[in-house]
Parts: structure tokens; C-alpha cells; sequence
């Protein structure tokens, strides 16, 4: 797992109060206007995505509300499979397709068993509870010969990697999750009482660790793309590589 934090105790729940008055948690840093007015899955894989999923059935594993899910059936998927474990945000997925006229391509589900050709994971493995198991379970799903594309970010070393805690850069490296965690519960009554059972959870995933996982399960990496952050992209090297990467790309198959 991820470093476990200096400060805790009431010294840190009081540093994280008085850092962040407005009792709200943070997050903003990591949310999708980056694509805004641009298309997600484009800007992450390149212009030939849209050929590679023409005709074939593709899964979106996490699909959310379906925009990247829509997209793909508009581009000429054979078919689509949109998955989560959300019945809300199925059922707005299931409205965007209806207003988009694809609902015939295009099936919203919470379970899925159906052997697919390609499998889209956009901004999940940094939250899965069990990665290791989701990996396994896209691998059952896929037809042999199918590629799983993977985008996640930012990492847990990246500045703002504790998402919601990111009261300034790295505070969730500087505060124990005990202090984070106490200081959430402030504004949030859900009952968490750590990082992976907040809201879309945080499993501390960092490049080393996700690269560990794919290469034990028996995946070939047909590409792999540590994206740097743009403005610290002169510090990027292999020694940085864990702080100052803001989003992975990659392209897997199983081995034969």
C-alpha cells in the first residue's frame, strides 16, 4: 500500500481544519474538464480507436453515466455493454443512449457474463476495492485474442492522488488516513472509516503496484504510457516517475 502519513492524531485533525475552514472536502483537481469539449477516449488511445471498435462488442467496465459508452456505439461499436455496480447511474446511461438513439446497441447492466472483444476501464483502478479481482474478472470476460484498455489517474503519489483529500498537494502523504478520515467525517455521515470505504473508494494504487498486478495474472502489455504531469514534465524521470505521473494508459492482452 500507499505511505502511511506523518502527522495524525488531534494535531493533524486540527491542521486539517483549520487548512481547509470551508469543511468541505476537496477533489476539484481531478475531475474531467480536461476533455471538456473534446473526446475522452480519443485523447487517451488516438484517432484509431474508433476502428479498432467498429463492428466488434465491447465492454465498458465502469461505464458511469455511459458517455463513453454512448460514444462508442455512435462510432460504430456492434454492440455495446455498459457495467456497473450503480443502478442510478445505469439507469441516466440508459436515458443518454434513448435520447442518443443507440438503446438498440447499447445494454446497461450491473452483471455481465457475455464474451466480449474489447474491454474499456476509464478512470476506475485507482478506486476498485480488489483490482486484482477486477483484472481477473475482465480476463474471463474476454474472447481470446480481446485487449483490455485501461486509463487511470491521477496515482496515489501524484499531488492531488488522495482525490478528496487533497487539501494541497501530497496532504494525503502528510496526514495519517486516521487524521483524513476523522477530519472527513466532520462534513460526511456515511460511516467510512478508511480510504477504500469513502465514495468511489481509494485503493492507494500506484504505478509500480498496477504494473505488479498486470504482470502476475498473466497479461501481455501491449502499451503502456506513464503520462507526466504537463508542467512538471521536465522532472519526470524514472526516478519520479511514482510523483509525477498524472495518468496511465494501457493496452493488454492475455497471454497464449
Amino acid at each position: 500500500m500507499g505511505w502511511p502519513g506523518i502527522i495524525g492524531g488531534n494535531i493533524g485533525y486540527n491542521l486539517l481544519q483549520h487548512i481547509n475552514r470551508n469543511g468541505d472536502e476537496a477533489g476539484s483537481y481531478c475531475d474531467s474538464r480536461g476533455y471538456s469539449g473534446k473526446s475522452k477516449l480519443q485523447t487517451m488511445f488516438g484517432k484509431n480507436i474508433w476502428e479498432e471498435i467498429k463492428g466488434r462488442t465491447v465492454m465498458d467496465f465502469g461505464c458511469g453515466n455511459g458517455t463513453q459508452a454512448v460514444e462508442m456505439a455512435q462510432h460504430g461499436a456492434g454492440k455495446v455493454i455498459g457495467v456497473d455496480s450503480r443502478q442510478k447511474v445505469l439507469d441516466l446511461a440508459k436515458q443518454k443512449a434513448a435520447i442518443a438513439a443507440i438503446s438498440s446497441v447499447c445494454e446497461f447492466t450491473t452483471h455481465n457474463e457475455q464474451k466480449v472483444d474489447l474491454i474499456f476501464s476509464i478512470d476506475g483502478f485507482e478506486h476498485y476495492d480488489d483490482p486484482e479481482q477486477v483484472l481477473l474478472l475482465m480476463k474471463s470476460q474476454l474472447k481470446p485474442g480481446g485487449k483490455i484498455y485501461i486509463s487511470f489517474g491521477p496515482p496515489w503519489y501524484h499531488p492531488y492522488g488522495g482525490h478528496l483529500f487533497s487539501v494541497f498537494p501530497w496532504a494525503h502523504l502528510v496526514f495519517t488516513e486516521k487524521a483524513l478520515i476523522r477530519w472527513r467525517s466532520d462534513f460526511k455521515s456515511d460511516g467510512a472509516t478508511c480510504f477504500h470505504e469513502v465514495e468511489g473508494g481509494l485503493n492507494q494504487m500506484t504505478v509500480r503496484r498496477f504494473k505488479k498486478l498486470v504482470k502476475r495474472n498473466d497479461f501481455r502489455i501491449l502499451e503502456f504510457k506513464a503520462i507526466p504531469i504537463r508542467k512538471l514534465r521536465f522532472l519526470s524521470n524514472p526516478l519520479t516517475r511514482e510523483f509525477m505521473t498524472s495518468v496511465v494508459h494501457c493496452v493488454l492482452t492475455v497471454k497464449e
